[in-house]
Parts: C-alpha cells; sequence; structure tokens
C-alpha cells in the first residue's frame, strides 16, 4: 500500500482508502464498499457538505470520530473525485477496486461484490429504489447489480478466462452506476438537476 503522508489528493486509489482505513484502525470494512456507498448515495441524486459526508462515513464505518485530519481529507477527496467523474461527460469513473498487479482476481471478485453491495446500500438509502418514475431499464440494472453484489463469496481460478470475465464484469457494473446516475440525475427545465441536496445521512 501507498504512504499515507503522500497520497494523491486529485487521483485516490483503493490503496489509498485502504491505507486511511487502516490509520483509523479500521479493518471491517472494505474500501471498494465505502466507495460504492458514496457512489451510490450521489446516483441516487444525493448531496452532502463536506462536514454532512464525513458524518456519514463515520457512522457507517461505527467509529467515534476520525483520529487523523489527513483521514478527513482524504475522505472528502474521495467524496469529491466520485461526484467529478460522474459528472464528467467523459464516463470517466473509476470503481476503487484492487489493483491487478497486486491483487488476485478472486480477491477482485470479491472486491467488486463488496463494492455493489456498497453502492445498492447507499441508493436504497434515499428510497429511490422504490420510486414509481424510475425508468424500467434502471430498475432492471438494479436488479442485475443485486445479482452481481453476491459474487463476493465465488472463489475463481486463477487463469485468463477468470481475468477476462472479471474485467467484462466490472466494466459491467461501471457502465451500469453510470446510466443510473444520469436516470437519477436528469436536469429539470430550470437547469437544476433532480438530487436532495443536504440530506442528513441516517446510516447504522
Amino acid at each position: 500500500m501507498s504512504d499515507n503522508n503522500q497520497i494523491n489528493l486529485e487521483k485516490l486509489s483503493f490503496d489509498d482508502l485502504a491505507d486511511i482505513l487502516v490509520s483509523e484502525k479500521i479493518t471491517m470494512v472494505s474500501p471498494a464498499e465505502l466507495h460504492g456507498l458514496v457512489s451510490g448515495q450521489l446516483a441516487s441524486g444525493a448531496r452532502f457538505s463536506h462536514d454532512l459526508w464525513l458524518q456519514m462515513a463515520h457512522d457507517f464505518l461505527d467509529v467515534e470520530g476520525f483520529q487523523h485530519e489527513s483521514s478527513k481529507v482524504g475522505l472528502v477527496a474521495v467524496y469529491q473525485q466520485s461526484l467529478s467523474q460522474f459528472e464528467s461527460l467523459d464516463m470517466s469513473l473509476d470503481l476503487l477496486l484492487p489493483d491487478d498487479e497486486e491483487y488476485e482476481v478472486s480477491q477482485r471478485v470479491e472486491s467488486l461484490g463488496l463494492w455493489v453491495q456498497g453502492f445498492l446500500a447507499g441508493f436504497g438509502m434515499q428510497g429511490r429504489q422504490t420510486d414509481k418514475s424510475l425508468a424500467a431499464d434502471a430498475k432492471e440494472m438494479l436488479n442485475d447489480l443485486s445479482q452481481i453484489g453476491q459474487v463476493a463469496s465465488v472463489d475463481l481460478e486463477e487463469n485468463e478466462e477468470s481475468e477476462a470475465n472479471f474485467v467484462e464484469l466490472s466494466e459491467y457494473v461501471r457502465m451500469g452506476a453510470m446510466y443510473i446516475f444520469t436516470e437519477c440525475n436528469q436536469a429539470d427545465k430550470s437547469g437544476q438537476t433532480d438530487q436532495s441536496a443536504e440530506i442528513k445521512p441516517t446510516v447504522h
């Protein structure tokens, strides 16, 4: 993992977020799941001030507060990076998953499943999954993601086929998240996006 003092706040990785969690002695939550959570919240249309996002994060992580100021800075950067990538025109969302050069494919598949679980949890916090105005295709995508979220326990052999399947599945998840974001963040006639801004999160 990288040196926590040299995290690139403009482009955070899975290991960067892992370093933040380790520095806070948080071992029960995957970096992928936490990134999925904020991604799901953003995709649902929710927006948070930095203080509210940090409140949501430490509630989700089940800690009283963060010991290090650098952790707060890093977590805010994760939020901002995720929002910027969702809103970019080049579909540049990066799922924060383990690097393929350092982790076995079974570990990356597990992290993908946890990312999806976090995404669905974050999306569900705003109740959008039961929104009657949600397009049928978006509902179908959420159902697909729900099934993909169950792959966390799948044990795969290390071979080219498993690698190719992982790449295909992770890209499907990435594009699915982007699609759901687009569906739930449409601009109305006043130019405002459909979003539940500044909602106080309740995560337990």
